[in-house]
């Protein structure tokens, strides 16, 4: 095993004492969160006519936002959909003859603008045709000129990176099999489980009975034990992803499979693929030539359990759901969340993922960025991996773990810290700052609207008349009624996502009768308080942690209770 040491010192989040710079950066998200909020207060105790027209601004740009999520969810789902359409093992096993099946598909005749801009079209998934078909003769037609450039399809394999804590056979089985499923050829399928050595001997029994059963159904199934207490570690998903990513790296080594012709995925013990995820995923693995400077990331879609779960969970579980649906629509700002890919090739020059945070996958973004100088991007596969809601034993144990959740994956914000210090130090930043800045900017301000948006939306429009009881503007006294109106217009993007909602519900068990989908409905009245009590308040406690310095570096295992 590596230790590490070739991976710039400059690219690790800091440990101990942290630079005035880096300090900044941290307290930043926090500071302008708080700051938006008392700065409605002071603003409207100044002058009630500013504050009303600060907060207009801010309910306008949330008007607009909706407006764009509505779209955003429309165009998403409509592309999903289409993708899951095609055979994508058959694509792929066309490009094994690039140039006969190039000349086949494409006919006799030259290409025209009007076809490039057909391809155009059925990339962004608006065209009646196949998805990605005229892309796809594209890529034929390239690798028909530069074979060189691409690997046999043949010969690429997929290591699939599954980490576990103490979970039970009735959460790792079905996940398991799901990748059994795959129409992507299994003897070229590696399986890893990474087990913790915190997670006890039933852990242990759990993983030797798995080997025990599937040692034969893959290429290989591995079980790697992740050693408690290894120095220069979090207890997280992060060491324990790297430990058996080592292993992996070691054992592909052994059986001389070339290393840059395999692609890792990683998994949580919830993820289940969809069957044509393998194939989709080693379709873009091999047709682009930077390969190496890619990620590459499924939909995640919380929907496993989605009928068992508590309505504030559902509530939650489908807008994270739509939020990555709208994600495979604005290719400039995904990133990798939770299961991604990443070549094993990229994963050994990387030190695999970060042992130092608990959120090691969208910080997986950020160190690939800087450690390939600014040349890499996340390619959307557009195929769901399907994930549970949160269930825990109880109702009340449910809400606190469903918050657990929220404030770890909220502790993203710690990211602004690492971009932010980097932005400003030339030396560090290793990519042109102006292709940095935009970046940066969404972070951070995604983070600020997760944290302060949802409570000055709810109750800004009283902050006027109720600091400042003098003022008989009318503008001031009609705050409430004009931002209730608003909200009206903006309640748009949550109908569109209760009707695409219920599209994208796996079929209800049979146990439930038809009256659970009408509940399905009615349990979007909570989501101003689920948005208030959960993904406000949560952002604000990460926020606050890193203001205060007092950082998250344990990772709270979610509870997957099986019904």
């Amino acid at each position: 095993m590596k230790d590490g040491s070739h991976f710039p010192k400059s690219l690790e989040i800091p440990q101990g004492k942290r630079t005035k710079t880096y300090r900044f950066f941290e307290m930043l998200p926090a500071l302008l969160s708080y700051g938006l909020i008392i700065g409605l207060f002071v603003i409207s105790w100044l002058s009630p006519t500013a504050g009303a027209i600060y907060l207009l601004v801010i309910i306008t740009i949330t008007l607009v936002r909706a407006i764009g999520v509505a779209i955003r969810t429309v165009q998403g789902y409509n592309v999903i959909r289409m993708a899951m359409k095609v055979d994508w093992h058959k694509r792929l096993a066309e490009l094994s003859e690039p140039h006969k099946n190039f000349e086949q598909l494409r006919g006799k005749r030259e290409w025209t603008a009007a076809d490039y801009a057909k391809m155009e079209i059925t990339n962004q998934g608006f065209s009646k045709n196949e998805f990605g078909y005229y892309e796809h003769i594209e890529n034929l037609r390239e690798m028909s000129v530069s074979p060189e450039n691409y690997p046999d399809p043949e010969k690429v394999y997929n290591a699939i990176v599954m980490v576990a804590y103490d979970e039970g056979l009735e959460t790792l089985v079905p996940s398991i099999e799901a990748v059994l499923k795959s129409t992507f050829p299994q003897q070229r399928v590696i399986f890893v489980l990474g087990y913790e050595e915190r997670g006890g001997p039933e852990m242990e029994a759990r993983a030797k009975e798995l080997l025990k059963q599937y040692k034969n159904k893959f290429y290989d199934f591995l079980i790697v034990k992740h050693p408690d207490g290894l120095p220069g570690e979090i207890k997280g998903k992060g060491p324990n992803s790297t430990y058996a990513g080592e292993a992996l790296l070691a054992y592909v080594k052994k059986k001389k499979i070339p290393v840059s012709n395999v692609i890792v995925t990683t998994l949580d013990s919830d993820n289940q693929m969809s069957p044509m995820y393998l194939d989709y995923l080693t379709y873009e693995f091999v047709v682009h030539p930077e390969r190496q400077h890619l990620a590459y990331q499924p939909v995640a879609l919380f929907m496993n359990n989605i009928w068992d779960a508590a309505p504030p969970m559902r509530i939650i579980a489908t807008s994270n759901s739509f939020f990555n649906v709208i994600n495979t629509m604005r290719p400039h700002l995904i990133r990798n969340f939770a299961s991604h890919a990443q070549p094993l090739e990229a994963l050994e020059e990387l030190d695999f993922w970060s042992k130092r945070t608990i959120v090691e996958d969208g910080h997986q973004y950020w160190r690939s960025l800087f450690y390939f100088r600014g040349d890499y991007r996340v390619i959307s596969i557009k195929v769901p991996i399907y994930q549970d809601a949160v269930i825990d034993r109880t109702l009340w144990q449910t809400l606190k773990a469903q918050f657990v959740q929220l404030r770890r994956w909220d502790y993203g914000v710690s990211d602004v810290a690492y971009v932010g210090d980097k932005l400003v130090n030339k030396k560090k930043r290793r990519m042109p700052f102006f292709k940095l800045l935009p970046k940066f900017a969404s972070l951070l301000g995604g983070h600020i609207m997760l944290a302060a948006m949802s409570p000055i939306v709810a109750f800004g429009g009283w902050v006027p008349r109720l600091v400042n009881e003098n003022s008989r503007q009318l503008l001031t006294y009609n705050l409430p009624q004009t931002v209730s109106t608003i909200q009206v217009f903006a309640s748009i993007g949550l109908f569109i996502t209760i009707i695409f909602s219920l599209r994208m519900l796996p079929p209800r068990p049979k146990k439930y009768t038809k009256f659970k989908n009408i509940f399905m409905v009615l349990q979007w009245v909570l989501m101003p308080v689920v948005a208030i009590l959960y993904q406000s308040v949560a952002a604000f406690y990460a926020q606050t942690r890193l203001l205060t310095g007092h950082y998250m570096e344990k990772f709270d295992v979610t509870r997957k209770v099986v019904k």
